[in-house]
């Protein structure tokens, strides 16, 4: 107990820090006194539930699962957005980094990795394998794998909950001929099959039945015998396809692969670890592996598009003017013309590197539309890089609602995702369902506030939190473990440009 209460002190100076409060300001904003603050700090006191629910209330920051008990967020809508955020890195390319990094029997850091749930659980996975995994300043994260993994203890609670996990087969086939991964779990977005996973992975000599709750991986580990042809050009399924590569010294082509920005850290990353890749940014890689790979290698993933497509989101719907530094221009140029064809204003940087050394970023200023944004004359919809992000498509829900006219959003890739958008009937505006992969957006909306449970799906549920921002009056989002899988202090950054947003626990 001591020593928990020791790592849960620490953390709790760190977020402290971070919010830039003294020890005497957070006593007071806590209502307790300087000298009971610094012993919590240091791990000699006791806390409550209760206790550990009002700290988290007052950093803004959910420092543990109380029990299990659910996050909600309460949402003074109704004001204007200003100044400016920079984008943080993405969460696609961390997941996957951190199933490369099982390759590398040297020592592994990425560099400021997002705190999200996601990460959480997949770091949970990792150390239930024997790695040791450590958080260093800066949200630095280490990664040092034993020569021997053991996967008889994966821990599969946290497994389930994410489906990034499946991207470890690709790893582990180099280290193990039998093993089991937990079935994969993550937002519920209707059947997302693993077919093209298995499809891709077969090539490799890797047979996958499943069986009791698991993926049963037996492994011959070949080099392929011709070009791998994925089934569906998916981001995982690239990845899960690159990482089977990179253990082989010969050469293995992949066509008909993603080019999205979470593919290209991977194959940054890849390099740094000795792996040779043509083709990046095309739908056709030739890949060189290591046989064994045991470097000390340092990366920075890129920053995350969808999260500056977020931002982007909240200035439209709220009628605000921000500026969202360090966006990766190259996966949101269509997005914004787009945005540009309704009406929008916006200002763009010259480019600049990321910390990669690869990725362009901009700064985007959007300016105030004054309500007069225009339906798109054609549908809005999804596509596999270079077409439309997948994970932007929900953001046009409450831009169509803010646009007059009516907008049609085609959302062909999920079966259950284009249900969720209906939710926003909910914050006043109006939506006719076609079938579950189309809606109709009418719009200029009049937002409401409401009191509801946040939706399974991360972009569902941001979705309205951004709309609740619109709507005069308070709200309450219920239960939004799923915003905090995908986004890292979400409502402390929109509360940075004027959002009114406070985080709650349910403690009974």
């Amino acid at each position: 107990m001591d020593n928990t209460n020791e790592k849960i002190g620490a953390l709790i100076a760190q977020i402290r820090q971070e919010r830039g409060m003294t020890q005497v300001e957070f006593a007071q904003k806590l209502g307790t006194s300087q000298s009971a603050v610094n012993r919590m700090e240091h791990g000699k006191q006791n806390m409550s539930l209760e206790t550990l629910g009002r700290i988290s209330d007052t950093l803004n920051k959910q420092l543990i699962t109380l029990n299990g008990k659910a996050v909600n967020l309460r949402i003074e809508g109704g004001h204007e957005l200003h100044g400016s955020i920079d984008t943080k890195a993405s969460k696609n390319a961390t997941v996957v980094l951190l199933a490369a990094s099982l390759l590398n029997l040297g020592t592994t850091k990425l560099k400021k990795v997002p705190r999200i749930e996601e990460v959480n659980r997949l770091i949970e996975v990792l150390t239930s394998m024997g790695v040791a995994v450590r958080w260093l300043p800066g949200n630095d994260l280490e990664i040092k794998r034993p020569a021997e993994l053991d996967l008889s203890n994966i821990d599969v609670a946290a497994a389930r909950k994410t489906r990034s996990v499946l991207m470890f087969i690709g790893s582990l086939i180099h280290f193990e001929k039998e093993f089991k991964i937990p079935y994969a779990g993550g937002c519920e977005l209707g059947r997302r099959t693993v077919l093209p996973h298995l499809y891709a992975l077969e090539e490799f000599g890797v047979d996958v039945f499943t069986k009791t709750g698991h993926y049963h991986v037996s492994n011959r580990h070949e080099l392929p015998k011709r070009d791998v042809i994925l089934y569906e050009s998916g981001d995982t399924t690239t990845n899960n396809a690159l990482l089977a590569a990179a253990g082989f010294e010969g050469e293995t082509v992949i066509k008909m692969a993603s080019a999205n920005y979470m593919v290209q850290d991977l194959c940054f990353f890849l390099q740094k670890l000795g792996v040779k890749i043509h083709g990046i940014g095309s739908s056709t890689l030739r890949v060189k592996g290591v046989k064994e790979i045991r470097k000390n290698v340092s990366y920075s993933p890129s920053e995350d598009p969808v999260e500056a497509m977020t931002f982007l989101t909240a200035a439209i719907t709220t009628n605000s003017s921000i500026t969202v530094k360090r966006a990766p221009i190259e996966f949101l140029e269509l997005e914004l013309l787009k945005l540009e064809k309704m009406g929008l204003h916006f200002d763009v940087s010259d480019k600049y590197k990321a910390a990669n050394g690869q990725t362009d970023l901009v700064d985007i200023t959007v300016k105030k539309h004054n309500g007069q944004l225009i339906a798109p004359k054609e549908k809005i919809h999804p596509n596999v890089f270079p077409g439309l992000n997948i994970d932007h498509l929900p953001y046009f829900v409450p831009i169509a609602a803010v646009a007059k006219g009516r907008t049609l959003i085609h959302d062909w890739i999920y079966e259950d995702r284009a249900l969720m958008y209906t939710e926003i009937k909910k914050i006043g505006v109006q939506v006719e369902l076609a079938d579950p992969h189309r809606i109709y957006v009418n719009g200029p909306a009049k937002f409401k506030p409401t009191d509801m449970v946040a939706p399974s799906g991360i972009r569902p549920a941001v979705m309205l939190l951004i709309g609740m921002l619109a709507a005069d009056g308070v709200s309450t989002l219920r239960n939004v473990y799923t915003i905090n899988r995908g986004y890292e202090d979400l409502a402390d950054r929109l509360n940075s440009l004027g959002a009114r947003i406070t985080v709650m626990h349910d403690l009974m």
